[in-house]
């Protein structure tokens, strides 16, 4: 029978990771012991790509008049938005005063489940409302007053970096990103530079014959020179990808969909990703994406016309977002995944001449899951701000994009204070994420307990058994320097395949200890080192 397709592929790709089956086993125990199992938990993110207009997505109700003045032509009127008032108020909270854009019917479902909260007025504290600007700054975790917070790495890639350097994986990239042709800059490490994977499409099942066959017989003589090192990387990336793309083929392969859903692109983006994570993929974090928010023409049809753009991409965004919870919660992934919507800037409270909006400041985030208590953090925008002194922006930001990453990164994902801290790189106003955090975002059963935070995963203090590891790549040997040598201490090494190439006993003398490498071919290799207290995983390449 001929196998479905679900799109077309890019034909490049970059990643890291392999994670023996051992190394998981003992991640798992470890987990279990202190009741900390949150092992599987996996981010999904959703960039509304072009600056999202949050005034007519989260309409305040208590200034409507001021709203309706303000765009005369594009407002929602109040016979067709969708009031939360009516909700229970034990899931909604205080605020009576919001409504939603008749297009996000499925949002309301959402909140009224107690599966869907919303967050108002999210920015950074200097805006820059260009493309570019604004989604490097989104994506290096910047507060946009200079670039001291990151300018050649990313906030998800320096975070995976922290949480998980300790069991780095290599047969699976801890992040995929779907539905772009380039691979987004978050990913990029201060280390790592491939810590993600890239499939602009979703034939998430064909991934690895079409990737496998881009690239022929890499060159067996590597010059000693910039160009061989370069070249050297080049193929260590193009190995990984070949393996990544076969686990990912295997999980789509093993995975279904159990919920229908739309015939949309971020439909199928998110449907692929459903599917991925129900056929085992471990990858941490998902990114999606839907384009076409700058809607500075057209963003409603006609005058008094809700109809056009911004209607169209609310409704494919919202249907998507629905088929994928039922999808995910039709079995117990659902608890353990938690998605949200984010945009590089929202629009001017003014709209312009024509019928649209253009680059604003602040705009309402969406957070969703089973595991996400229902809600709205914040207030609404005052809209006494937007004045022409200031070119009718709105410009409070009531939530630091950076804070409702660094909470879901802390009670979803177990992160301590230090590895957010080292995320965010705050050297310009010295902000505390995790004292800013949102506290209601998730169920509390749900919630990492802070005694959990990083006890497996990363532990901040040295610990028995705590190796150094070099050169990294090497060639015809490894050193191992330790805190502890007089603990008998036992090695194994597993090529990216996961098979088993030597193993012995480490001998110190001052501390340090050496493994010669004599006959390994080129590229990447797990050496597990463990004693009778600890066990360590790195992930090394061989030149």
């Amino acid at each position: 029978m001929k196998r479905r397709q679900f799109v077309k592929l890019t034909s490049t790709a970059s990643a890291i990771g392999l994670m023996p089956f051992q190394v998981q086993a003992s991640l798992k125990l470890a987990n279990s012991i202190f009741n900390c199992d949150f092992t599987n938990r996996k981010l999904v993110l959703i960039e509304l790509s072009g600056g999202n207009d949050g005034l007519n997505t989260v309409i305040p109700i208590n200034v409507f008049t001021d709203y309706q003045n303000l765009r005369p032509n594009i407002y929602i009127p109040a016979s067709q938005y969708l009031p939360l008032s009516a909700i229970d108020s034990s899931i909604q909270g205080t605020n009576q005063d919001i409504a939603l854009h008749p297009a996000l019917s499925g949002f309301q479902s959402l909140f009224a489940q107690d599966q869907m909260r919303i967050i108002q007025s999210v920015g950074y504290p200097s805006q820059n409302k260009s493309h570019f600007a604004s989604k490097d700054i989104y994506a290096t975790g910047n507060d946009g007053s200079g670039w001291a917070n990151g300018s050649s790495s990313g906030w998800i890639g320096r975070f995976m970096e922290q949480h998980y350097n300790q069991f780095i994986p290599t047969t699976f990239p801890l992040g995929v990103q779907i539905g772009s042709p380039s691979l987004n800059l978050g990913f990029h490490g201060v280390v790592e530079h491939g810590l993600a994977i890239n499939i602009n499409g979703q034939d998430a099942e064909n991934f690895y014959s079409v990737l496998s066959g881009l690239a022929g017989e890499a060159p067996a003589n590597i010059p000693n020179s910039d160009y061989g090192t370069e070249l050297q990387y080049i193929i260590d990336t193009d190995a990984l990808s070949n393996q990544y793309s076969e686990t990912i083929s295997n999980a789509f392969n093993a995975g279904s969909n159990l919920a229908p859903y739309p015939d949309s692109n971020l439909a199928n983006q998110l449907k692929t990703v459903a599917r991925l994570i129900r056929g085992n993929m471990q990858s941490k974090v998902y990114l999606v994406t839907l384009g076409g928010f700058d809607t500075h023409n057209a963003q409603n049809q006609a005058t008094g016309d809700i109809l056009g753009t911004h209607n169209n991409l609310l409704s494919q965004l919202s249907e998507a977002v629905s088929a994928f919870m039922q999808d995910i919660n039709a079995d117990s992934i659902g608890n353990d995944i938690v998605g949200l919507t984010f945009s590089e800037f929202g629009r001017k409270a003014k709209e312009n001449g024509s019928l649209g909006t253009d680059h604003g400041e602040v705009a309402p985030m969406f957070v969703f899951g089973n595991p996400v208590r229902s809600g709205i953090s914040g207030i609404n925008v005052d809209l006494s701000e937007a004045t022409s002194d200031n070119n009718f922006q709105v410009e409070s930001v009531q939530f630091d994009y950076r804070a409702t990453f660094a909470t879901l990164f802390q009670d979803f994902l177990g992160a301590s204070d230090s590895q957010i801290d080292a995320t965010f790189l705050d050297n310009s106003t010295n902000l505390s994420f995790t004292e800013s955090k949102i506290n209601e975002l998730l169920k509390s059963n749900y919630k990492v307990d802070a005694s959990c935070y990083d006890e497996t995963l990363n532990p901040n203090e040295p610990s028995i058994g705590e190796w150094a590891v070099f050169p990294n790549p090497f060639v015809d040997h490894i050193n191992i320097t330790s805190e502890y040598p007089e603990l008998e201490t036992h090695f194994e090494i597993h090529n990216q395949l996961g098979q088993f190439i030597k193993k012995g006993v480490l001998i110190f003398s001052n501390a340090k200890a050496r493994i010669t490498t004599d006959g390994l071919a080129s590229g990447l290799y797990i050496l597990t080192l463990k004693n009778e207290q600890d066990t360590s995983v790195h992930k090394l390449i061989k030149h």
